[in-house]
């Protein structure tokens, strides 16, 4: 898959995904420039991309400022567009800046496309949150959207603009919908981002980690080098253009196996079940796992790293760099 020479914009790109993909496509010879706000709430960390600092470059701006992006776009071959205000429960309890962020920053960044550079590929990261309830599982692409929070309605919003501006405007998107992406450089120092961050960092601690309700609730989840390629696919793919695929694994996994899975591989721990908190209760989606057959079968894309395996790998990158993630960069 060739990005050698490539000239690649990542928004969100001092974040857990974003970095992921910012060393994995500098090992393939792009050129990679990072977009990040490093408002601390929503991911950034410069240790994320330690290991080629010297290799990206880091534009410290927010997507919501129409100038920088305006000025970045420019130029580029492709835009990993993952920036993102990810927590559900923050945008239930201020729902204006995800409005600002998960939807109308991306209409300013396709407008900016479609103005000054309509010729990039754009590679967007949705969530399935969009599915609200499951009315059947495992979900397919064909499955109703039915948001439960503000934040699931403002990335439906995000998505939808990406494939307008590939039908109307003729700007190759693709729009991936995650599940539960975990590993090395994800936020766990709460679990703003994804309750594995606090699993791992509880830990990593020695302290017991919390399951809400009965633990028997199933899950999907993705190792983020498992993700990351199937960005890459995406977006050197003509056939993704204009699509929407589901990313997932199976089987799923209840949350009292994953964390029986998370102890195993880190070799000690231990957690108990606590009622739901009221907040969390009134916008949990019950049992959820994703069919994503059609990646698979249209672009060859499916899961290789195993949960235990990368739960190992993850709890052992925290175990030696922990201490840059604990606390507010």
């Amino acid at each position: 898959m060739g990005f050698n020479g490539s000239r690649i914009l990542i928004t969100g790109g001092a974040g857990f995904i974003g970095a992921n993909l910012a060393i994995e496509l500098i090992s393939r010879g792009a050129a990679v420039t990072l977009v990040d706000s490093m408002i601390p709430e929503y991911g950034g960390n410069l240790f994320n991309i330690e290991a080629v600092r010297s290799e990206v470059t880091l534009n410290i701006s927010d997507v919501r400022d129409e100038y920088s992006m305006k000025y970045l776009i420019q130029g580029q071959d492709y835009l990993f567009n993952l920036a993102g205000q990810t927590s559900h429960l923050d945008s239930m309890q201020n729902p204006y800046p995800d409005l600002e962020i998960n939807a109308r920053a991306q209409l300013s960044i396709l407008e900016s496309c479609r103005k000054y550079n309509p010729d990039i590929k754009i590679v967007f990261a949705s969530t399935r949150q969009l599915y609200g309830a499951p009315q059947y599982l495992p979900v397919d692409e064909k499955h109703p959207v039915h948001p439960v929070d503000v934040n699931g309605i403002n990335k439906m919003a995000g998505e939808w603009y990406h494939l307008v501006y590939n039908n109307v405007y003729g700007i190759r998107t693709v729009v991936l919908r995650l599940t539960n992406t975990y590993g090395p450089r994800m936020r766990v120092r709460d679990a703003r981002q994804t309750f594995l961050g606090i699993w791992v960092r509880r830990i990593v601690e020695g302290q017991p980690f919390q399951i809400f309700g009965d633990g028997a609730q199933l899950r999907d989840y993705n190792y983020v080098d498992d993700l990351v390629e199937a960005m890459l696919m995406c977006a050197v793919s003509q056939k993704a253009d204009g699509q929407i695929y589901n990313l997932g694994a199976l089987p799923p996994v209840s949350l009292k196996e994953t964390a029986d899975i998370l102890v195993r591989a880190a070799g000690v721990g231990h957690y108990e079940t606590v009622p739901f908190p009221p907040e969390r209760k009134a916008i949990d989606i019950g049992d959820y796992y994703a069919d994503y057959s059609k990646i698979e079968n249209e672009l060859g894309w499916r899961p290789r790293v195993a949960l235990e395996e990368g739960l190992k790998r993850t709890v052992e990158y925290y175990r030696q760099y922990g201490n840059h993630y604990w606390e507010t960069p």
